[in-house]
């Protein structure tokens, strides 16, 4: 007797289930943990206060006064950078029964929202770019206000600190925790507390391996019933001389970089209007366009509150 089976048969539904699965990755430590402020003018400044050096402070009795010059406030400044995602729908995709979401175009802005978010992720901390008011205009990105911390020896040097330039590549070399312990000890004299270390997937295995290896990480379990033993091998959290560091990956960062950033003192800042703003483009044919447009700088309120390890060779 001949079995009827699907392959001859005709009319079987597709299963083709009613959910997208996106791997791709959306969290943006370092975009998430900066403040958010607005401004209305493509150039925002803000102004730096350091106190005069600490020193031996006498005075006779009955003395007159005498009077030192102050110092004076130090202006810094940033250019608003414009990033942008576009999209385009014919009508029929947005209206023909979908799996997985129901309008095309609301979908599509969903998406693109978060690509933009990936974007600044990766300029603020994986590009070393200068503010340029040319255009288009750029952001000076993170690496070019830090002026704590460690780059590589030879031809090695930090830029000036004020967004104007970018850092100048030096020999790299393996991560320590030394090299972290000094960048935090920078950071803290400066009047900075860091309370971040955010590194790449490699960066941050290997630095749960110094950990591990110099001792750093202890185990304590207590528990009523018989368990399996486990074994923890990551540093989540780095208690340094100068702080308490969270230890945040990045997928977004390179194996050269690690920053250790002080949130209290960094914030993205988006123009009035224009943080991540939806525009109608007018339709040329039978499709909706839609364009999402942000206007950033990244404001480093305090330079020195932080610190940062370059040329690092991912070991």
């Amino acid at each position: 007797m001949a079995t009827f089976t699907t392959t001859l048969a005709k009319g079987e539904r597709e299963n083709l289930a009613d959910v997208i699965y996106r791997i791709d990755p959306d969290e943006t430590p370092i975009f998430s943990a900066l403040k958010k402020e607005t401004s209305n003018g493509i150039f925002t400044e803000w102004q730096v206060q350091n106190l005069s050096a600490a020193g031996t402070n006498y005075a006779s009795e009955g003395a007159d006064a005498s009077f030192g010059t102050p110092t004076a406030t130090v202006r810094l400044g940033n250019y608003h950078q414009i990033s942008t995602k576009s999209v385009a729908v014919s009508g029929t995709l947005d209206v023909v029964d979908k799996a997985g979401r129901d309008k095309e175009l609301a979908y599509q802005k969903v998406l693109k929202s978060l690509e933009l978010r990936r974007d600044i992720e990766n300029m603020i901390g994986d590009t070393d770019v200068a503010r340029s008011a040319s255009e288009p205009r750029k952001s000076a990105s993170l690496s070019c206000w830090i002026t704590n911390g460690s780059v590589g020896a030879d031809a090695g040097a930090f830029a000036t600190g004020d967004g104007t330039d970018t850092v100048t590549g030096g020999t790299n070399r393996a991560l320590t925790l030394a090299l972290i312990e000094d960048g935090m000890a920078d950071a803290w004299q400066d009047g900075g507390n860091p309370k971040m270390l955010v590194a790449s997937a490699t960066n941050r295995s290997n630095f749960s391996s110094l950990s591990a290896s110099g001792n750093l990480v202890s185990n304590d379990v207590n528990m009523t019933a018989a368990k399996a033993t486990t074994y923890v091998s990551s540093t989540s959290v780095y208690l340094t001389d100068f702080g308490t560091l969270e230890i945040v990956p990045s997928r977004f960062l390179g194996n050269d970089r690690i920053f250790l950033i002080d949130p209290d003192f960094a914030s993205l800042c988006t123009l009035n209007g224009r943080n991540f703003a939806e525009k109608e483009i007018a339709a040329t044919g039978d499709a909706e366009k839609t364009q999402l447009i942000t206007e950033w700088a990244l404001k480093v309120q305090a330079p020195e509150a932080h610190a940062m390890i370059l040329d690092l060779n991912g070991s």
